[in-house]
């Protein structure tokens, strides 16, 4: 035997009329603060390290391109026929010296 929801809606809002209680004792408590503040920490420490993560990760994106144009330079560089230093520039020439090598430099 079904009961039909428009019988029961009816008796739910008289026993809801009867009890009367009283909102300011009706809280979550001190156990519903922890958790609360428990789960707060939890997030934002989860948030701290995805952050700490990306940017890890951006630098790690950044240095590999600056790899790969370095790459690129010295291969062009080696192409052409000109040595260059690890920026991608020439070495400065030093006044009045030949092009010894660098064994030759540092026996002097």
């Amino acid at each position: 035997m079904k009961e039909s929801p428009m019988l029961v809606v009816p008796a739910l809002t008289f026993l809801a009329e009867d009890e009367e209680f009283d909102p300011n004792t009706v809280t979550p408590g001190i156990w519903g603060f922890v958790i609360t503040f428990l789960i707060m920490v939890v997030v934002l420490l989860l948030v701290l390290d995805m952050v700490r993560r990306i940017r890890r990760t951006n630098y790690r994106i950044e240095v590999r391109e600056q790899l790969e144009a370095e790459a690129r330079d010295a291969e062009i560089a080696e192409a052409d026929g000109q040595v260059t230093d690890a920026s991608g520039t020439l070495p400065p020439a030093e006044p009045g010296s030949t092009d010894d090598g660098p064994d030759e430099a540092s026996a002097r």
